[in-house]
This record gives structure tokens, sequence and C-alpha cells, in this order.
């Protein structure tokens, strides 16, 4: 079967990803599905060039992704890329976000937008993960899946779909526990996810989704230092046990989409959600604390609304020109009470009362507007503009350390693209953009005190300003192979950094320059109608250009030349399939019989901190997958068996960059298996 394009995203206008003018690609809901419990949204984006997404085996902290060298300072959560589930933002307004409240179960597909073009999404836009989900079919539908695995690991899924007239309902319920390779690992969690969409009229959609995410538990295991993961890199990290360090979340979030067509040329979308957050956190005394069972919290209350509205239509100058183009407007909020106090054996001691209360506020206004020309059959252009207002407010709230504050972050971007459609089968396209990326709420929260970091409100960080360049080609020499490639330049200054690391807190600053370049190379090919392979390959080199002062246990020089920390020089995936009826089409569903999937990724090693004085080696790990898909009556059943880490290699997953107490390492896991079966059937 030949390899099919399909529609994406391009910028913030839908077109063929064949014909978009951008780095783009997209994971379909069954190579999700493939890939087994479906639990981190790491495991599908490992094969996405540009992408290093990486699973740290801590439920506390989610998993940790970086778009091009953009998020891989990130200590918990995600930060400096964009999040947008079924066109809600799962980022807030200064650019935190959490990848763990993705429902992969009931995912359609995954978009991932890495060139310039995710300039027009705003602030923290290094890049741009959307995910989208399924819609009803004609028929009602129930799915139920249930996976078990090393480690302690078990999975449920329960999934029906159902649609009544105009009417359509998708609702998803999944639970996922483990008890973890390391000690104080286990978690559990449970999620619902549930779309609704109503054809109001034959113009006329509305679209709710509903989604609860509930963390009862995720035990922090902590990073290890070098001494500690050479002996064992199963045991927990310094007073973990002891001071019980874990997390607890439960999020809570509604949105409306209603989109409206007014023509054949003219078209309006509008969206409004809301949602809750809490999020409490018991953390570790530190290692050279007298008192190693006295641990501390931090408690989290947010609440985020938001709502958006857009134009897109097309014109037609004449036979030779013609566009597309959209004009927008958001503005989302997060207001958060943060609070935080002593533990005593990892439980709050209330008798010593708080020892930080504040709240903080980020909100963005934003206008966008992008337009597609196409100039005959052989060029298109893109031109693109998004003009943003960012701001942040923090106000301490304990008598004993007062302070407030309130800072405006404002950018324009431009985005400029041409693609030059040289033959039918092969495209060429240049792009530049320029982003930027405010401090978060968290980054904001302490102050310089004399060589000390202090609660305040860092007023004097900037936002970090970025010019993004990428030259691109895609090529389809025979229907059964496509190749994509890209080279990227990325030049930012007043880059975000640690000034200061101490056990009590960081305070942040600007370098004066950065600088990410690179290689992108995804190659897939339909070898026989059995067969098919893919190879993502990205090389980058992401380093200071001009150093700066750093903190920890005294003053040292991070200078110019060193590498960005946490972000790998090469990394690889490749994966070969086959299956025994053959493959058919994205959007079909896969034939009965039996399939398998062989899969390396590797990556070179990483540095730990901005000093480059700590490093881990590099690695490449096989997995190995098998399915059989059978009727039962008139059920569709499905086995899995697969194992990962095949040669049982010892390895570094990901790295806690600039920790102060050189508790860097998380180790990634030993070889495990996982067996699964779904059922299901249509009524």
């Amino acid at each position: 079967m030949p390899i099919q394009d399909v529609v994406v995203q391009s910028g913030r206008l839908a077109q063929k990803q064949w014909d978009a003018p951008a780095s783009i690609y997209t994971i379909d809901a069954q190579t999700i599905h493939d890939g087994g419990p479906q639990v981190n949204l790491s495991d599908a984006l490992s094969q996405v060039p540009g992408v290093v997404s990486l699973n740290r085996n801590n439920y506390a902290q989610d998993i940790q992704i970086s778009i091009r060298g953009f998020g891989a300072r990130a200590s918990f959560g995600l930060r400096g890329i964009r999040l947008i589930t079924d066109g809600i933002p799962a980022t807030t307004p200064d650019g935190q976000g959490q990848a763990s409240t993705v429902s992969l179960t009931s995912a359609d597909r995954i978009e991932v937008l890495t060139g310039p073009l995710a300039q027009l999404y705003g602030n923290s836009s290094g890049g741009v993960i959307q995910t989208f989900t399924r819609e009803a079919g004609a028929d009602p539908e129930l799915a139920m899946q249930f996976f078990t695995g090393a480690f302690g690991m078990n999975r449920t899924d329960t999934q029906v779909t159902n649609r009544s007239g105009n009417v359509g309902l998708v609702a998803d319920f999944s639970t996922f526990a483990i008890g973890g390779y390391r000690g104080n690992s286990d978690a559990r969690r449970q999620q619902v996810n549930s779309v609704i969409t109503a054809d109001l009229k034959e113009d006329s959609r509305l679209k709710i989704v509903l989604n609860k995410f509930d963390s009862g538990y995720a035990k922090d295991p902590l990073g290890l230092n070098q001494k500690q993961l050479s002996a064992d890199p199963s045991q927990a990290g310094t007073n973990a046990v002891l001071d019980g360090t874990r997390k607890i979340i439960e999020q809570n979030q509604i949105g409306l989409v209603f989109e409206h067509k007014f023509d054949a040329n003219l078209q309006m979308m509008s969206r409004v959600y809301e949602g809750t957050r809490t999020n409490l956190q018991y953390q570790a005394a530190s290692p050279t604390s007298g008192t190693p069972q006295k641990g501390t919290y931090v408690a989290l209350d947010r609440k985020f609304t938001g709502f958006g509205v857009q134009l897109n239509g097309k014109m037609k100058f004449d036979n030779s020109l013609k566009s597309d183009w959209i004009i927008g407007f958001d503005e989302d909020r997060s207001n958060e009470v943060r609070q935080g106090g002593t533990t005593n054996y990892g439980e709050i001691n209330y008798a010593q009362g708080l020892t930080r209360s504040e709240l903080d506020r980020s909100v963005n206004h934003d206008y966008f507007g992008q337009m597609n020309w196409h100039l005959g059959e052989r060029w298109t252009a893109v031109t693109g503009l998004r003009r943003s207002d960012v701001q942040l407010n923090i106000a301490g709230l304990l008598s004993s350390n007062s302070y407030a504050g309130q800072t405006n972050y404002q950018a324009t971007s431009p985005v400029l693209g041409l693609t030059w459609h040289a033959l039918d089968t092969l495209n060429l396209y240049v792009n530049q953009g320029r982003g930027f990326e405010t401090p978060t709420l968290a980054e904001t929260a302490y102050v310089n005190n004399a060589g000390t970091p202090a609660l305040g409100f860092n007023t004097a960080l900037q936002a970090s300003r970025s010019l993004h360049q990428e030259v691109g080609s895609k090529w389809t020499p025979t229907p059964w192979t496509r190749l994509d490639t890209a080279w990227f330049r990325i030049t930012t200054n007043n880059e975000i950094v640690t000034q200061i690391a101490t056990t009590s807190g960081t305070s942040y600053t600007n370098a004066a320059q950065t600088l990410r370049q690179g290689f992108e190379a995804a190659w897939r090919q339909l070898l026989a109608n059995n067969w098919r392979t893919q190879l993502s390959l990205t090389a980058m080199q992401a380093t200071y250009q001009q150093g700066y002062s750093y903190v920890n246990s005294g003053t040292k020089t991070v200078l110019a030349g060193n590498a960005l920390p946490g972000v790998p020089t090469k990394e690889l995936y490749a994966a070969l399939q086959w299956t025994q009826k053959g493959f058919g089409s994205v959007s079909q569903k896969p034939e009965l019989g039996w399939s398998a999937t062989l899969e390396w990724i590797a990556r070179s090693s990483l540095w730990a901190d901005d000093l480059n004085t700590a490093k881990t080696s590099g690695y490449g790990i096989v997995n190995a997958r098998v399915k059989d898909r059978f009727k039962v009556g008139e059920a569709q059943v499905e086995t899995y068996a697969g194992v990962d880490n095949l040669g049982n290699k010892s390895y570094v997953g990901s790295v806690i960059v600039n920790q102060s107490n050189a508790l860097y390492f998380e180790p990634g896991l030993p070889r495990g298996w996982v067996l699964g079966v779904q059922g299901q059937i249509k009524f």
C-alpha cells in the first residue's frame, strides 16, 4: 500500500503534510496503540526527529520532552514547548505544562510541529505538540484492554463510543498502577477523557471536551549521584524513603469548541475552557541537613481559564494567485495559591506553620494571523505574525515574608517561508521566524539575596528572544518511499539559565547568547506488502556562545562553548515491522493475523549541568513486540507481548539539570516485559 499523506496544522492553518512548508510529523492512532500500554507520551514521540522524549520512570515528575533543545532544563513537567489537546491549551500562559494529563488510549493522532512556524503559537513555542481525541463512528462500540508487566505494572482501559442522530460520544476511563523498578517509585492514577460532538446544523458543530486526571499518589525516587548510580541504580535517592517524597495530583477540565461555516470561503472557530489543578508535593531534606527526617512540602491550588476565536478563509485573485488566511485572538489565565512548609518523616508539620504562601497569576493576550499564498503551480509562500502580551504577578502573603510585583513581557513574532514544488515528488522549503520565551512563575519566585536564593519576585529576569531558521526537503522518489530532511539554526539572546542553585531554592538569570543548530531526517519505506521500515535521525549542537557566572558551592564560570545540558548531540530511532496480512492505509483498521516490530533507540551522551562537569554515557536499546488479531464471534480480540531493553542494557534514561546536590541521574529500566489483551465489539 503506498505511503499516504494526511492533513495537519501547518502553523495555524490546516493543509496536507506534504505541502506544509515546515517540519511537521504525525503519529496515528494505530502507531500509538501498537506501542503497548499507552501510558507515556514519551513512548509515542521517540520516533519524531528533533524531539528528545525521555521516560524518567518517575511519575511524580512527569516525562521529560524537549524540541530542538527547548525544554531540556525542565526539572518537572514541560516548559519551553506548547502542548494542546483537542484545541484546548494544556500549557499555562507562563509556559508550564504537564504531559501526564494526555489520554493516549483515546487519541486519534498526535501532531508535532518543530520548525519556525511554531512561533505562531506564542510564548514558549520552541515546538508544538497537539493531540486529538478520536470521534465516534457510525456504530456503537465497546473496547476494553488490560496490560500487565514487569515492576508491578497494571493498566486497564474501557472505552465506549456511540452516535445518536447528530450527537456523537467518546468516553474513555483508564487506570494505571506500577510498583516501580527503583525504591520509592510506585504510583497510582486514573483518568477520564470524554468528547461529545453535536452537529447543530449542517454548517455548525459544537464539541465538548471533559477531562479528569487523578493521581492518588506518585512516589518520587529522586535522582542519584554518580557513586549511588554505580553502586545500585535501583535504589531511591538520598532521604526519599525517610521523608516520604511523593506527589498527589488532581486536575479537572471542561472545554467547549464551536465551529461555524458561513460559506465555502469563510469559517469561524471559538473555544472556551476552564479547569482546576491541585498539587501536593512532599520533598526530601538536603543530604547535608543535620535533620534528614525534616523535609518540606509545596501545595498548589490552581484555577485556569481561557477563550479564543479565529476566522479563516480563502481568497482568489486570479488563476495564478490564491491564498488561505486566518486571524485570531487568544486569552488565557492561570491563578494559583502556592504554599509551603516543613514535614516530619513525610507528614506535614502543622505546628510549625507556613514558611511560604503566595498568590501567583499569569495572563496572556495574543493576536495572530497567517496567510498561505499559492503562487502558481510551483511556489507557495507563508507569512505570519503573532503579537503577544504576557503578564506575571506574584504576591507573598505572609507578614514575615511579604513581597509583590508585576512584570509584562511583550513580543512580536513574525514568520516568513517559501516552498518550491520542484517536482511532483519533491518539495524544497525555507522558513524563518522570531520567538520568545518568558520565565515561568517558578523561575521568577526566587531572588539573589547576597549570593543566596530567597523567596521574592525576580523582576530583573527577562524573556529570551530567538531567531529560528530552517531549510528542508520532502521527497517521495517512489509511492512506497518518503524522506524528509531539515537543517535548522536557532540563536537565542537572554537564554534563561540557573544563577544560584542551593538546597533552599534556585534563582535564575539571563545568559547572553546560545546557539542550537543541527540536521534532522525521517525516512519511511514500504519494503514489500508485508514489510516496512522507519528511521529518524537527529544531529544537533546546542552551546553557549558567551559565558556567565553560576553559583553552586562557590562561584564558577560557565564557559563559552559549553554544551546546553540535557540535549544529546545525536539521536537515532529505527524500526522494522512485519505483518502477516499486509499493511493497509493509515485510515484502515489493521488486518487480522500476526504482526511484529523490532525497534532500536539510541542516544549520545548528555551533560547534566551547565558547567559541563557531569555527563552520562550514550546508549542504544532494542525493543521487540508481537501481536495477534483474531475474531471471537462478533468481537475482535488482540493479544500483545513485548520486551523492552532486550539486551538488558544499563543506562541513564534522563538527567535532572543543575541539581544542587549533584543528584543528577535517573536510571533507565533494565529488561522488562509486557503482556496485554484487548477486546472490541460493535453493536
